[in-house]
């Protein structure tokens, strides 16, 4: 079976470039599919995550100008010369499924090209907010946009998202359920030094200013505990929120520590993880925290932290947007150190659900039906 993941680009830290790198190494050295990775705008890097030898990497070079919107007339005329590529590699690849990652050109496209392959597209984010805009009174364009792309959605064999309460926001009645993937290394945090850690592209949906606001309480508290803060900068948001901590006086407890490709690694040095998002969908750090028995103290956000975590037993989970409780639960667990070990034997023994193995065999079993 030959398999093709369609996506923008395999370069930058993330939990699409994350997921798309386990599944395919999984494909290729387990299943010995012949799997291909095709990119539009790779632009000559090497992959962010390790790959299997055996995976093909392709790249389009249509090199879609990213400060701008998608829909930017820049970016627009480029379309065409994509489509083009696309379809012309397609039909020498002679895929038997594509799976589309990403939310770009390729996916408003794909399900009319070669259409010998079985067309899959699988989502990363929640729909919780576009779902609550439906609902209300809408101008005429977003209700035609809303209805465009679920008549694109319609003509994929399957769309694949990552838990149920996400199943009402899709028209298609292909949709599967299929969670994340994650490899459970074989090492657990200690859960003795004294910092935390939160990660993510650094920008407004990831609600650090939330995390800020809490640790200031913490921080009053708890003054000898450290928040590191991982992952790249997106539209000028860390600028904004260094301004936020230096007017709070946290600058020498809360860092910045940049991107990691191995934060499996990077979390075994940290004693819990902490999630103040506004909306996930199904969040690869919270996977990656568990597996290493590192405990989690999350907003209860829609839609993705309450399947991952089980409250009271391997994270808490905080009420949504609450600063003051997420700060309450941190303080909890970082002063009680009996019970943030006991949470994180629980968190490595409730992570292998989402092992890879056992991910997989879903995946296997919907390429296969």
């Amino acid at each position: 079976m030959k398999i093709v993941f369609s996506t923008d680009q395999i370069y930058l830290h993330g939990g699409i470039e994350k997921v798309l790198a386990e599944k395919a190494n999984y494909f290729a050295d387990v299943c010995r599919y012949d799997v291909v990775i095709l990119t539009c705008e790779q632009r000559g890097k090497k992959p962010c995550y390790s790959l299997s030898a055996k995976i093909q990497l392709l790249d389009l070079g249509v090199n879609y100008h990213r400060e701008k919107s998608y829909f930017s007339p820049e970016n627009l005329l480029k379309v065409p010369l994509h489509f083009y590529k696309l379809i012309q590699t397609l039909r020498q690849l002679k895929p038997d499924i594509v799976i589309v990652s990403n939310y770009g050109f390729d996916y408003y496209g794909m399900p009319f090209f070669y259409k010998k392959a079985k067309k899959i597209k699988e989502f990363h984010s929640s729909r919780y907010f576009e779902a609550v805009l439906r609902n209300q009174n809408t101008s005429v364009l977003k209700t035609l946009n809303y209805r465009f792309n679920d008549w694109i959605e319609s003509k994929y064999n399957h769309l694949v998202i990552l838990n149920k309460d996400e199943v009402p926001y899709y028209k298609n009645s292909s949709v599967v359920v299929i969670p994340n993937p994650t490899s459970i290394p074989k090492e657990a945090a200690l859960l003795t030094n004294k910092q935390v850690v939160a990660a993510g592209r650094i920008s407004p949906v990831k609600g650090f200013d939330k995390l800020v606001t809490a640790w200031k309480i913490v921080h009053s508290i708890a003054p000898e505990w450290e928040l590191h803060i991982y992952g790249e900068d997106y539209l000028g948001t860390q600028k904004e929120l260094e301004a936020l901590i230096k007017e709070n006086s946290l600058e020498n407890v809360i860092y910045f520590k940049g991107s990691s490709s191995n934060m499996t690694q990077t979390f075994l040095e940290y004693s819990l993880y902490a999630l103040s998002s506004v909306a996930e969908c199904f969040p690869m750090v919270l996977l990656e925290s568990l597996a290493v028995g590192l405990p989690v103290v999350s907003f209860d956000c829609p839609n993705g932290p309450r399947h991952i975590i089980t409250d009271t037993e391997d994270g808490l989970l905080a009420e949504n947007q609450n600063a003051e409780d997420l700060a309450e639960k941190i303080l909890f667990l970082l002063q009680d150190t009996a019970v943030r070990k006991t949470f994180g034997v629980k968190a490595k023994e409730n992570s292998r659900q989402f092992a890879t193995a056992s991910v997989m065999k879903l995946w296997h079993h919907l390429l296969q039906s």
